[in-house]
């Protein structure tokens, strides 16, 4: 196992994971934008914000990339199957508590369940597995996260 694989990986994963989205979005499976939902709790101008969203998933990406090493050290094991299913824990966090209570809390453009008629908040609160970006969203994230897992898992097996 190697870090510079989970480095590699990391990159490899969250051009495929941003990529696989950014499709679903194309192809009006999803309304989900990762890169300008993390950018807008920046920047209020939608141009700055796409760009400095992609700069945040991708340094996201790295991070969790480093925190999946971080797991196979100990265990001692690292592999494509593993981290599929890191990825889906993955996912299911981000759809979940990451994206529906945490970001919420600290988005100064998101609404939520809690905002009221007086605000005028850029984006609608995610909900619960991101279903109010539209209902092929969990289906579309999961499956991104999970080719995002599998490549970090064998890009750090590789690694050795």
């Amino acid at each position: 196992m190697s870090i510079w694989g989970a480095v590699a990986g990391g990159f490899a994963g969250t051009l495929v994971l941003t990529t696989a989205l950014r499709t679903a979005n194309e192809l009006k499976l999803t309304r989900i934008d990762l890169p300008f939902l993390l950018g807008t709790a920046l920047s209020d101008n939608r141009a700055r914000a796409k760009a400095l969203g992609y700069l945040l998933h991708f340094g996201f990406g790295q991070l969790f990339a480093l925190i999946y090493y971080a797991i196979f050290i100990p265990i001692d094991h690292a592999g494509w199957g593993l981290g599929a299913v890191f990825g889906a824990v993955h996912g299911l966090f981000a759809g979940t508590a990451l994206v529906n209570i945490l970001l919420p809390l600290v988005h100064p453009r998101m609404g939520s369940p809690l905002t009221g008629a007086n605000t005028n908040a850029l984006l609608e609160p995610p909900g619960f597995l991101m279903r109010n970006y539209g209902i092929q969203t969990p289906l579309a994230t999961l499956i991104a996260h999970i080719a995002y897992g599998t490549i970090v898992g064998g890009f750090v097996a590789l690694g050795s």
